[in-house]
């Protein structure tokens, strides 16, 4: 039949996945760093995803293709669900997004209150994609999880104009190097903030930083900042 359906131009995708993430049919996937219209019959030509593409990449066509399956749809995303709830990993919360917020340069001096630097969602770089619209341009802050809570002023200090991305070798029992690598080779970023806890086993995300920096072939900005347990900055 013919009907309307979206066109996917691969040239102009940056392989964000803000059209995947936005379609909640499933018709749209990421194939090999490039988004796909990989199941015609579950596209129902409403194009939710059309407004998140931050290149113009998607656009509408009319042409020969399958009807809208709509019975195919609810049972893939039944099945889906059940997939994510058996590996513990449905949570609608980590889907990506950029924190639409006026910054305030003298905010806490005038209301008296702190006020969130969080320019980003999600934080943790297990959730965070690889490419994503807030990393272009972007101050990059890899924080260590534990750096938030022993020191005080972190919001104003270190994250404020910067995109935040914290996690822990040792609890995640993992090797942020090549996320880390693919973040930063393949987006426009400015500097790297490293800030870490004065502990060892921060030393892990220290490493996989300055790896990822060194792997990425790029010349960019960087510096480690050290905090102590009772929350000062080491010199």
């Amino acid at each position: 039949m013919i009907r309307k359906i979206i066109k996917i131009n691969e040239e102009k995708c940056n392989g964000c996945g803000a059209c995947a993430n936005a379609c909640h049919e499933g018709a749209i996937e990421m194939v090999n760093g490039k988004a796909k219209l990989t199941r015609e019959n579950f596209c129902d030509g409403f194009g939710d995803c059309l407004p998140n593409c931050p290149t113009g990449a998607i656009t509408f066509e009319e042409r020969e293709a399958p009807e809208y399956d709509e019975k195919a749809v609810k049972a893939a995303q039944e099945e889906k669900k059940m997939t994510e709830h058996k590996h513990n990993r449905g949570c609608p919360g980590s889907r990506f997004m950029t924190l639409d917020k006026p910054e305030i340069e003298e905010a806490p001096a005038l209301t008296g209150k702190p006020v969130s630097r969080l320019n980003q969602w999600p934080v943790q770089i297990k959730l965070l994609p690889t490419q994503a619209p807030f990393y272009d341009g972007a101050k990059l802050l890899i924080a260590a999880d534990c750096t938030a809570y022993a020191y005080a002023n972190m919001h104003e200090d270190f994250m404020k104009g910067k995109v935040t991305i914290i996690g822990c070798p040792k609890l995640d029992m993992v090797d942020y190097t090549e996320k880390l690598t693919e973040i930063i080779k393949n987006n426009d970023i400015k500097s790297v903030t490293i800030v870490r806890m004065e502990v060892p086993c921060c030393g892990g995300l220290q490493r996989a930083a300055e790896n990822a920096l060194k792997n990425s072939g790029k010349f960019i900005s960087w510096q480690v900042v050290t905090i102590t347990r009772d929350g000062k900055i080491l010199d």
